[in-house]
């Protein structure tokens, strides 16, 4: 039975201790450190200066909408004053918050008023010793090969029951203004070429002028010896020989010619950029047969096919001597274009090919859905599935649904068509979308998806004007944009919606107090409470846990709550079901004062066991009648195991204890040794099945593992996984440099667009059909997806096959609809749709394939094996798909005729497969040398990536910070990237590398001190700590040093911690074993594994 224990009493079982450890952090009665507070001085972070704001501008769509109204009545707000001031405006390009959710055209759904519309601003928290004041809301079968279309271009383009959810309320009264670009000077054409430079192009023909040819051939690598003659053209080669092109057919894909003092592309190699005031306006690509796909990063137009001599090849891995040698710098390489591009989603009726997931455009959407929300890996669906298995490529898509917008689009129209609901297919239950085709005079419709001739309702009849098209189709959303939002009606609820409701659930044992992480959280809750929605449907709830569980009543009218002890760690229940979680309004007082006690009340506990099992087992019981968010702040226990005499932290009572399996007491096991992959699943069952419970009652756990060992987050990960929730991983925690990235991670998950009790089901057209889905869902029935959360981070990868033949010229479209709830309760559903060509063409299918989604879904692909594969056959696969593309390539799409046996000729579309086949190959999760735990959060990272941060995951952006005081950026933050080879780096500098979610500082052994002094305010490498907060001083270095920090963080929206690595020290290896492009244990040098590739398309040749 709970005994009630008053806050202040000493727990039983528990001795006085004598000091703290000297890790200790303060407690909320401490005073604070100084030091600390100027270490948090820079860590404010709001919108860009020059970022869009929203503003009262005419609707995007011209006449008065058919409906009465595009939103419902939002819930009734609390009409008592807030128990928090909250003095002072909102901090700049930040909406204010409302009392209620305005009316209008929807900018950022599932979004209160003052939340964040675009990257997380990050905010250092205060110290432990008291709460400060908020600075306002959260700122910003078996045939032949099929014919290809030859050749002398292969790049041209031819031709209980759940209960349901949809909803997000809108952000705006008004749309928000299209910023107006200037025309571009620049022409398409061959660049002119000198010495060490690549000039890049426009990735789109100007607008206004005549129709441009599409971009060169194909790269054409040689890795032969060439002859002894003149070279006609510069090569690639560091002194090799090319062939005259004069007998060579003109290209299709050739630019015009541009001079020698074009722009070069520079910036950020990924993630958005900061919004340019003088963007340049970028005409939509031309369409078949001259529709081509965008430059991938600015890469240059590709020189002719180089013709090479004949002198034998040296092995795989063995290094390249003489003439032969490729020229490092001269390789395909990612070089975006710091510069936004407009992106129309159609022209006419014909889909346009989307710009690069990793750099910044602005989405106009004209029919097809924004590719932030939906992605195929291939823009033109092949006809057979002989043809896709001919090709090597796999046809899948990557659906983020509330991915976040550019601030300079369009905002997403909300309709509402009352009681009779949207208008649907009477068969396949697909919604109205711009494709579907009225015939007899808008009395009937066709179905784009099954095909079935339905009746108009009445009320949604409107005659066709003479193109065929109903005459109000401009007018409506749902007819002329790919993604809209419909209000729901009460067919799609089998309850009332849920509440707002979040739990948080704290560690208080002996090893959480010591390492600080205990008052970390406390004092990142206390401070993000002021975030979440106001009003009567925010309800909140907080315990404790060690050994024991510690529910807290906080709707006692005395001044402190009371704590309520389960014990029972094997059949946990919960004392109070009505008075654990409350009204935020009604107890945020409480609240507060709960939160500043807790580290103060279990200052002196030595219970070093952690039931997290258990205490989430019993949260859930809390939440079982309302669903909502389930935070859990995990550090572990103490076991020591003899044999290794290293101390290891983890879930050890009750239910799902975990136990150290096999040698999991050694923190850094080799990933080689015999079936060590098996460490990577969860150790039994018992977790796994808590969760689908859970997945069923609407409760999403989200865990924050603040640890200095090794914790089994295989286990522990299966939670979030099934229930749509995320894994924070902070190892090694330290209370110095990771409070302030605790406290803004819960920030944002807390304040991102976001809504609960979720169901996702993605259509096909007929001859299609959803094969799978991969990414963090629970499902129970074959063709929806549950998704206790779902919020704007979230991925999901949905495998596609066929069933039939397809049309050759038809389209076929691809629906994706999320029915969930706003943080408000309102219930919406959210509709994309994605209408692409069909082509029977194989080179087709390679001028319009998608590295980014590509590699994005084979990078989730080779994660799901992991577990359950040993990792050399998983390394062998991942080359071998490689392989298979572009030998498909070589073999059916180039021009034999053109080319020798002597070159690697890559297309251009996927030009740098090699490079991210090679990064993958030698990432954390498929390294020998990986710690069981990091290769556990990488897996777990990567099931819900999105395609913007799949690359920079496994290849990461590098740049040199010791010379950012001399560097031209061409208007951007963020300085030009560095190749991840260690060629490229000096004696006398300093380096950052940054994959989304974590970053290294390197320093070299040379530094000038001065440099040192300026960035870290220390003359000396060895004073600098491995894990410091970065610091402003006052200087024109440390400045920008900032600005730039600043801007990676916005671009991620991850607060990117820092490690320090220093040349000739183990940290010093951490950061060269990034370094992808050299040899290493883990793999061949670039240079090599385009060689090894080579080897292997022509063994498959010949």
């Amino acid at each position: 039975m709970a005994a009630p224990v008053p806050p202040g009493a000493h727990r039983p079982n528990n001795q006085q201790s004598s000091a703290p450890p000297p890790n200790y952090v303060p407690n909320q009665n401490r005073a604070p450190n100084p030091s600390s507070l100027q270490n948090f001085q820079n860590l404010q972070i709001n919108n860009p200066q020059n970022a869009p704001v929203l503003s009262s501008a005419r609707p995007p769509f011209a006449g008065a909408p058919r409906f009465p109204s595009s939103v419902t009545n939002p819930p009734t707000p609390s009409t008592g004053p807030s128990s928090v001031s909250r003095p002072g405006p909102p901090p700049p390009g930040v909406v204010p918050r409302a009392a209620a959710p305005p009316a209008g055209p929807m900018v950022q759904p599932s979004m209160m008023p003052g939340r964040p519309s675009g990257a997380p601003p990050f905010v250092q928290p205060q110290p432990f010793a008291s709460r400060p004041l908020s600075q306002g809301p959260f700122p910003s079968g078996g045939s032949a090969p099929p014919p290809a279309a030859h050749a002398s271009n292969p790049t041209t383009f031819q031709g209980g029951p759940r209960p349901g959810v949809y909803g997000s309320p809108p952000m705006s009264s008004g749309s928000i203004n299209q910023p107006t670009y200037a025309p571009s000077a620049r022409s398409n054409g061959p660049p002119v070429f000198s010495a060490g430079t690549v000039p890049g192009g426009p990735r789109f023909p100007p607008p206004g002028g005549s129709q441009q040819p599409p971009p060169g051939p194909p790269l054409s690598v040689p890795l032969m010896r060439a002859p002894a003659q003149p070279p006609t053209m510069r090569s690639i080669l560091g002194a090799g020989a090319v062939s005259s092109s004069g007998d060579q057919p003109a290209s299709p894909y050739s630019l015009s010619p541009q001079g020698p003092n074009a722009p070069l592309h520079s910036g950020s190699p990924f993630g958005l950029q900061p919004p340019q005031a003088h963007m340049r306006q970028v005409a939509p690509p031309p369409l078949p047969g001259s529709m081509q796909p965008p430059m991938m990063y600015g890469m240059p137009p590709t020189l002719p096919p180089q013709n090479m001599g004949n002198a034998p090849m040296g092995q795989p891995g063995a290094p390249m001597a003489g003439s032969s040698k490729i020229d490092p710098n001269q390789i395909p390489r990612p070089l975006p274009s710091s510069s936004a591009v407009v992106y129309e989603t159609r022209t006419g009726s014909q889909a346009n090919i989307p710009p690069s997931a990793t750099g910044e455009y602005i989405v106009k959407d004209t029919g097809n859905c924004s590719p932030r929300y939906i992605r195929c890996t291939i823009n033109q669906v092949p006809c057979t599935t002989d043809l896709l298995s001919t090709s090597g490529m796999q046809l899948a898509l990557l659906v983020q649904p509330l991915a976040l917008p550019h601030p300079s689009e369009e905002p997403i129209q909300v309709v509402d068509f009352g009681e009779g609901g949207p208008v649907r297919c009477s068969r396949c239950k697909a919604y109205m979308n711009p494709f579907v085709k009225f015939i007899d005079q808008g009395k009937r419709f066709i179905c784009n998806f099954c095909g079935v001739t339905d009746e108009t309702p009445r009320d949604y009849h409107c005659n066709l004007g003479p193109d065929g098209r109903r005459r109000d189709a401009d007018e409506r959303p749902e007819l002329c944009r790919g993604t809209v939002e419909f209000v729901a009606t009460k067919d799609y609820m089998v309850r009332d919606p849920m509440p707002a409701v979040f739990f948080f659930l704290i560690d208080v044992s002996m090893n959480a107090i010591q390492t600080g992480a205990t008052a970390a959280a406390c004092s990142a809750i206390n401070q993000v409470i002021a975030d979440l929605p106001e009003g009567p449907r925010t309800m909140v709830g907080v315990a404790t846990f060690d050994s024991t569980i510690h529910f807290y009543n906080l709707k006692r009218a005395s001044q402190q709550p009371l704590m309520l002890i389960v014990p029972d760690v094997q059949d946990v229940y919960t004392p109070l079901e009505t008075d654990v979680i409350v009204r935020l309004s009604e107890c945020r007082q409480h609240i507060e004062l709960l939160l500043e006690s807790i580290p103060t009340m279990f200052e002196s506990n030595k219970t070093a066991d952690s039931a997290f099992g258990a205490s989430i087992k019993a949260a859930f019981l809390a939440m079982k009648s309302t669903g909502g968010k389930l935070l859990a702040f995990q550090s572990g226990k103490y076991l020591f195991i003899s044999f290794t005499f290293m101390m290891i932290v983890l879930p050890s009572i009750g239910i799902g204890a975990l136990s150290a399996r096999e040698a999991e007491g050694r923190t850094n096991i080799s990933a080689g040794d015999k079936e060590a992959y098996k460490l990577l699943q969860p150790a039994d069952k018992t977790l796994k099945e808590m969760a689908i419970e859970f997945a069923e009652f609407q409760v999403c756990v989200d865990v924050f593992i603040t640890t200095q060992s090794y914790v089994d987050i295989a286990s522990i990960s299966i939670v979030p996984r099934t229930t749509g929730g995320q894994v924070y991983y902070y190892f090694p925690f330290s209370a110095v440099s990771d409070t302030s990235k605790l406290y803004n991670d819960l920030r944002w998950n807390l304040t991102r667009p976001q809504g609960f009790e979720a169901v996702m089901r993605v259509r096909c057209s007929q001859g299609l059909q959803v094969q799978d889905y991969s990414g963090n869902y629970c499902k129970r029935i074959p063709t929806d997806v549950d998704l206790p959360a779902v919020d704007c981070d979230k991925t999901l990868m949905v495998s596609v096959k066929h069933e039939e033949k397809l049309q050759e010229g038809a389209e076929c479209a691809f629906q994706c609809a999320l029915l969930y709830t706003t943080v408000y309760g309102q219930r919406r559903i959210r509709v994309s749709t994605l209408s692409l060509p069909c082509t029977s063409v194989l080179s087709n299918l390679f001028r319009s394939a998608d590295l980014d989604t590509q590699f994005a879904c084979f990078l989730k692909q080779a994660a799901t094996q992991v577990p359950t594969t040993p990792l050399l056959p998983i390394r062998e696969q991942v080359t071998n798909h490689c392989v298979n593309i572009l030998h498909s390539y070589r073999k059916y799409c180039a021009n034999l005729s053109l080319s020798s046996s002597g070159q690697l000729i890559l297309p251009e579309a996927l030009k740098l497969l090699p490079l991210y086949t090679l990064a993958l190959i030698k990432s954390t999760g498929l390294r020998t040398d990986g710690r069981v735990d990091d290769r556990s959060f990488w897996i777990n990272y990567v099931s819900s990536v999105s395609a913007r941060l799949a690359v920079p995951l496994v290849y990461p952006r590098m740049i040199s910070i010791h010379d950012l005081g001399s560097k031209e950026t061409d208007g951007s933050v963020i300085p030009s990237a560095i190749p991840l080879s260690s060629e490229h780096l000096s004696d006398e500098g300093i380096y950052l590398l940054e994959n989304g979610d974590d970053s290294l500082v390197y320093v070299t052994s040379s530094v000038d001190p001065s440099i040192l002094q300026c960035l870290f305010g220390t003359l000396s490498v060895d004073q600098l700590p491995t894990q410091f907060v970065l610091q402003q001083y006052d200087n024109a270095l440390s400045k920008k040093f900032n600005e730039v920090i600043n801007e990676i963080r916005r671009q991620r929206c991850s607060y990117l911690r820092f490690k320090l690595s220093k040349k000739g020290d183990p940290s010093g290896m951490s950061f060269l074993s990034y370094m992808v492009e050299d040899k290493s244990p883990s793999g061949l040098s670039y240079v090599e594994f385009l060689v090894h590739i080579h080897r292997q398309i022509q063994n498959r040749m010949a």
